[in-house]
């Protein structure tokens, strides 16, 4: 009588992991198809190389099978569950005094795999190759990508506040170009449309600035007014999708990020681990939901709403994280807790 469990569940799993390969590859190719059909045109257009074309979809490539890895899961497991129970297997199963829950358990096991080759895929080979996605195109335009740059510079020292739209390091040494200018000293507003940042002099220098003081009209002064300024110039820091685990750990650490960036990169990290967990809550509570389906078409059925509920959570809390709405730890494993609740009901009515 041992030995009937273990049979069974090698059994259901090696249905499941039948379905699982075929949704993968389906996930996948979808995936790829409708990039291509979005950049073909361009490829067209540009008159890309077959190597070129490679390379931008050779750097997409990992993140679209991260999402293909998770997709595939509910994918195979419904469908597995829902044709042993069209073909009355389930009921024979159960007939014969085996618990439902004893063949949800076994899928743990291959999906705690999958969600770890998830977690090294979006935390070191995704970065890289969205990084690498930006250069692909820049070389089929057949243009150099634009100089660093980084938006809204603040700087607050005690009693003045400097800010610049745009931050533009051209040549990568020791003065910045200034665009958008601002600088708050006591009671003194200085605005300027463009100024110069030298960091080894750690001055700000700008031209034709308009002055306002309290009670007195604006002023524009002709020629060049200099500030002292002791921040210090960073190359500017890129998305945190294209920066690995380690350096946004560090980046984090660093904390000279601006609150919006800060929760964005805290909320990236905080993805990166519940995420990969993602394969085994849906292998859970799609095993369980399985077995309360009745056919194949309620299976298919319960693969759509299932996807649509998690994809429209996915996409909606990254925006909740970064203006603050939400905590960002919050937001990272709100949609696993939501499916881990529905597991936890499905697998209560089926103890």
């Amino acid at each position: 009588m041992p030995r009937v469990p273990f049979t069974l569940n090698r059994y259901v799993l090696r249905e499941v992991l039948r379905w699982y390969a075929a949704g993968l590859v389906l996930f996948l190719i979808l995936q790829l198809t409708d990039a291509l059909s979005t950049t073909v045109s361009y490829l067209l257009l540009y008159h890309a190389s077959l190597g070129q074309a490679l390379g931008a979809f050779g750097a997409i490539a990992p993140n679209q099978l991260n999402r293909s890895l998770v997709l595939a899961v509910p994918f195979a497991v419904l469908l597995a569950f829902g044709r042993l129970q069209g073909d009355s297997e389930l009921k024979a199963m159960f007939a014969a005094g085996v618990r439902p829950l004893s063949l949800v358990w076994p899928l743990a096991l291959p999906f705690v795999l999958v969600g770890l080759l998830a977690f090294v895929n979006t935390g070191y080979v995704v970065p890289a190759g969205l990084s690498h996605w930006d250069r692909a195109w820049f070389n089929i335009y057949g243009q150099v990508p634009p100089p660093p740059s980084q938006t809204n510079y603040t700087y607050a020292p005690s009693g003045a506040l400097f800010y610049a739209g745009r931050v533009t390091n051209d040549a990568g040494g020791n003065v910045a170009r200034l665009d958008g200018v601002l600088i708050q000293r006591g009671n003194e507003t200085v605005t300027a449309q463009s100024g110069t940042w030298d960091t080894r002099q750690r001055i700000w220098t700008v031209q034709d600035a308009w002055v306002t003081r309290p009670g007195e009209d604006p002023q524009q002064v002709s020629g060049a007014l200099v500030f002292p300024q002791t921040d210090t110039l960073e190359p500017p820091q890129p998305p945190g999708e294209q920066v690995s685990t380690p350096q946004l750990r560090a980046r984090l650490a660093a904390g000279r990020r601006t609150p919006e960036e800060t929760r964005a990169d805290a909320f990236e990290l905080a993805r990166r681990v519940s995420d990969p967990l993602t394969p085994l809550v849906f292998a859970l509570a799609a095993g369980a939901l399985g077995l309360l389906l009745r056919n194949r078409a309620a299976a298919f059925a319960a693969v759509v709403a299932f996807v649509g509920l998690f994809y429209g959570l996915w996409v909606t809390v990254p925006q909740l994280a970064r203006v603050g709405a939400l905590p960002v730890t919050l937001a990272a494993w709100l949609p696993n807790a939501v499916f881990l609740l529905l597991a936890a009901g499905l697998a209560w009515r089926l103890r």
